[in-house]
């Protein structure tokens, strides 16, 4: 997780740069605004790593299944609600927002899952994401669709997945010069 945040921060400091022509308080909000674009996918990202350094089968359709509800919620009320964007655009999709849902499902994945260890982080660059809809030089969200957003991402989340458990018991067995020796072994 900590190669993520690293890889955050030199994007975040990159896009600083490219915008050297603009105002000090611009390139500020521009960069949040941009960099929240990106990091929406951090969090969904670290929860396949997640499962595939676990070979956790299990959690791979788990995820498939609250990801996929949260896509599918997500889209359905955009349609459906059809509001205005602060910034004045006129797509109607502002309620609720996509980027918070994405990165807050993701988050929400992780920490059910997986434990608090790796959630914390998650829920970090999931709480960026959020501000970083709100916040810039056109922002594209107010309070209630970023609201609205982490309500579908951890609340899809929280209807699919079960936590992690590894196995608690091993069994074994051996033989040898006519002996035979079976083994249970429970970890609490």
């Amino acid at each position: 997780m900590k190669k993520i945040l690293v890889l955050l921060f030199i994007m975040t400091v990159g896009l600083l740069w490219s915008q050297e022509g603009l105002s000090r308080q611009t390139r500020f909000e521009n960069t949040i605004q941009d960099s929240g674009n990106y990091a929406q996918h951090v969090s969904v990202v670290a929860a396949f790593a997640l499962i595939l350094a676990k070979k956790d089968k299990e959690g791979f359709w788990q995820f498939a299944e609250s990801f996929g509800t949260t896509l599918g919620t997500t889209f359905i009320l955009k349609y459906a609600i059809n509001k205005s964007r602060p910034n004045g655009a006129i797509d109607g999709h502002a309620f609720p927002s996509g980027h918070t849902a994405e990165a807050f499902s993701g988050a929400s994945f992780i920490q059910r899952r997986y434990g608090w260890k790796f959630g914390v982080p998650a829920y970090l660059v999931a709480g960026y994401v959020g501000v970083s809809r709100l916040e810039g030089h056109n922002p594209r969200h107010d309070g209630w669709d970023v609201l609205a957003g982490t309500i579908v991402g951890i609340g899809s989340t929280y209807i699919f997945t079960t936590p992690y458990e590894r196995d608690h018991y091993e069994l074994s067995f051996k033989s040898g010069g006519g002996d035979y020796l079976l083994g249970l072994k429970y970890k609490f």
